[in-house]
């Protein structure tokens, strides 16, 4: 028996194999493990584990007949917080290169078996794998726990003192200073990193990741790039870099970059989906199609599942007229929004998908009332950017013969006021509304308006007129809604609080208007997903509220 507690241990065996299932499941038990749970495919893992917790994962490397991998679950598992730090993952190989045992490593993979196994080398790796467990146990408690803070503690004492998989911890310490707002002290950890470990992807990913954070994405971008040099398979490098594209207002560029993120690892939902988008918005239908019908090949029932994708196929399979599937999408979004019924975001969903389908009726023409309710919602609190590209997308796609030009300008105008808030979302209103002649030039039109504004407010500002530029600001923020002009107006009165009798009532007044009605959705372009960092080792629970003072030297480390 491996350790006194094995005998409560809950396993997930994922392999494909009937035969080599029935072997493995009976290895397991023949180790002390209480419970086997055998499963064959990847997809149907990866809803399992949403679900369920188990102590112990060991799954296949490799598929046959399936785009999908062992590797990809455990990435996509990591990446979303899905897979407890306690689990223990072994992956089972028939062959295992340089390269896959670095980038298992890189994605805190507990052991590799190379078949064919005995159940004594799998004993032995469930006792090396358990024994490191509860030698973190104090950190990985905590991260389980989500105590962050107390993990911080931990890591950093470990790594400071050297003691056993320090390196490890220098990491997650790292990494837990990024959530802190400490990206100059994650930067130097990292950097330290590098010098112990110069191979490693992830350390060189966390220095740029650490380097964008402080505004210095040109670095950043040097750091990418010499890291894709030096591993041009790293999946993570290419996310990280397209991200870094997308800020940069370089879309096609990154599409590239998420190109190569999704075929290098085929079966990860979440990189095939912001493939998609990005594919969709660039106007690469084909792409874009391939891309989303491969996520929704997936499961839609998965928790990474993102209803966006069944809109946006919608919208590509109107494009070519093909009824029958808008219908099924639209049926589709029906079901998810049946089982989320409080959803604002799927009943919007929904209601596109009607609308489109609508649109290949004999009288497009009925579906106006239904298109022009997108139009009074674009002042609404909950109207994000998610809600005004998909507006635009919608109204773009109305018959030419039918779209009143009156509405169609109106909509444009007022979302472009209200979310152009930087160089990088107009480009996405752009795209969302297919780079039109009509909304092109609405676009630019309204990025000047609002430029202009910012100027003649720090004008009046430099002049001696703050109060003058904060009324200026409140005024047309409030109108359009637009965040950056009421952050700046609460910024000015802050800032000219002693000339200003009323300036914390103004600055209240600011932000709570950008508090309720400033929200981004989480999406440009439906690729920028919160908490996604690409390379870093994702972490559970909370973000902590301070962390003790690192001594980063070459000693430390």
């Amino acid at each position: 028996m491996i350790d006194r507690d094995i005998h409560l241990a809950r396993a997930l065996l994922v392999e494909g194999n009937p035969l080599l299932r029935s072997v493995a499941s009976s290895q397991l038990r023949d180790t002390g493990v209480g419970h086997v749970t055998a499963i064959n495919r990847v997809k149907d893992a990866r809803l399992l584990l949403e679900r369920e917790k188990f102590d112990i994962v060991l799954c296949n490397r490799e598929f046959e007949d399936s785009d999908y991998s062992g590797q990809d679950l455990l990435d996509e598992l990591r990446r979303e917080k899905l897979l407890p730090h306690s689990t223990v993952f072994l992956m089972v190989t028939s062959q295992a290169s340089y390269h896959h045992v670095v980038e298992a490593a890189e994605s805190a993979l507990d052991g590799f078996l190379i078949r064919p196994y005995t159940a004594a080398a799998l004993g032995s790796k469930l006792l090396e794998a358990r024994n490191r467990k509860r030698e973190l146990g104090s950190v990985l408690k905590a991260l389980d726990a989500g105590e962050s803070q107390v993990a911080l503690v931990h890591a950093v004492k470990r790594f400071q003192e050297k003691q056993p998989y320090w390196t490890y911890c220098g990491r997650l310490a790292a990494e837990l200073m990024m959530g802190l707002q400490r990206p100059e002290d994650a930067k130097t950890l990292f950097e330290h990193l590098v010098k112990v470990k110069p191979n490693a992807t992830w350390a060189h990913l966390g220095v740029a990741r650490a380097q964008s954070t402080l505004g210095d994405a040109a670095a950043a971008r040097r750091t990418v790039q010499a890291a894709l040099a030096q591993d041009p398979g790293s999946a993570d490098a290419h996310d990280l870099m397209g991200r870094l594209l997308v800020e940069q207002c370089d879309f096609e560029a990154a599409l590239g970059e998420y190109r190569a993120a999704a075929e290098l690892t085929p079966g990860c939902l979440l990189r095939n989906q912001h493939a998609g988008a990005l594919a969709f918005y660039q106007g690469e239908a084909e792409e874009a199609l391939k891309f989303l019908e491969r996520t929704l090949g997936m499961g839609a029932q998965s928790k990474l599942f993102d209803p966006l994708s069944l809109l946006l196929i919608a919208m590509l399979r109107f494009d070519r007229g093909d009824a029958t599937q808008v219908a099924a999408m639209r049926e589709q979004l029906r079901r998810h929004r049946a089982r989320q019924p409080e959803s604002t975001r799927l009943a919007r969903f929904e209601k596109a998908a009607e609308a489109l389908t609508g649109m290949l009726s004999p009288q497009p023409e009925n579906t106006l009332p239904l298109l022009r309710e997108f139009l009074a919602a674009a002042g609404e609190d909950d109207f994000d950017l998610e809600a005004a590209n998909i507006a635009l997308s919608l109204w773009e796609r109305v018959p030419g013969n039918v779209r009143p030009a009156a509405d169609h300008e109106a909509l444009v105008e007022r979302v472009s006021l209200r979310f152009c808030v930087s160089k990088a979302v107009g480009e996405v209103l752009c795209a969302a509304a297919r780079r039109s002649e009509v909304a092109v030039p609405i676009v630019r039109r309204c990025q000047a308006q609002l430029l202009a504004t910012t100027e003649q407010a720090m004008e009046k500002a430099m002049k001696g007129e703050p109060a003058q530029a904060v009324q200026m600001l409140l005024e047309q923020g409030e109108q359009t809604l637009n965040a950056k002009l009421l952050e700046m107006a609460a910024l000015l009165a802050r800032k000219h609080a002693a000339v200003l009798p009323d300036a914390a009532a103004l600055a209240a007044r600011a932000s709570e208007l950008v508090r309720r009605t400033g929200l981004s959705g989480g999406h440009i372009a439906g690729i920028q997903r919160s908490g996604r960092s690409p390379g870093g080792l994702q972490l559970r629970g909370n973000t902590p509220q301070e962390a003790p003072p690192l001594v980063a030297s070459d000693a430390a480390v």
